[in-house]
């Protein structure tokens, strides 16, 4: 990405797997000339993508029903006099972000190299996407017994070799 056209204006090289890579020469093959803009309906540039967003999330059950001040949900009436109800999506687009950052902490990938991949300068900023989750806590509960449970092997489990007693020099002895 160029330098200016990112929210810090710092440029950043993205890399991509094969799956993004094969989407976007499909999307580049199909591209019209006549217009700089590459996500087009109906020939006209899309200028935001936050209905389509929406309405993707609920489709795909990421949503929740709105429910007025009593807790009823809203009813609306549709186009046609039918009654609906009103659903909202429960996920933000930028919720992605915060997947990709996780899934590179978690997948083992340096702090420092998902910070270069999101862009965040700081380390305080980039946590704020880090979060701890339930099921990270409960596999630090799982990693936790492993290690005192090989801890206990080793100290109960049978030593081999010769044990040798300390022993003391006489106080009155001279070290030399």
């Amino acid at each position: 990405m160029e330098p200016g056209t990112t929210k810090n204006d710092r440029g950043r090289t993205v890399y991509l797997d094969d799956e993004m890579l094969d989407m976007l020469k499909k999307l580049l093959s199909q591209r019209r000339l006549d217009t700089p803009y590459v996500f087009l309906r109906d020939g006209t540039p899309i200028k935001g993508f936050r209905k389509a967003w929406d309405s993707a999330c609920i489709e795909a059950g990421l949503c929740e029903v709105l429910k007025d001040e009593q807790g009823n949900p809203v009813v609306v009436k549709d186009k046609k006099g039918n009654e609906k109800v009103v659903k909202v999506s429960t996920k933000l687009f930028h919720d992605l972000r915060r997947t990709a950052i996780r899934d590179l902490v978690r997948s083992g990938v340096p702090e420092t190299v998902c910070m270069a991949i999101s862009g965040h300068r700081t380390r305080s900023v980039f946590q704020r996407y880090d979060i701890a989750s339930d099921r990270d806590l409960m596999e630090a509960t799982e990693k936790r017994k492993a290690y005192t449970e090989g801890q206990e092997q080793s100290v109960t489990g049978k030593v081999s070799g010769k044990v040798i007693p300390f022993q003391q020099k006489e106080a009155n002895q001279s070290a030399g």
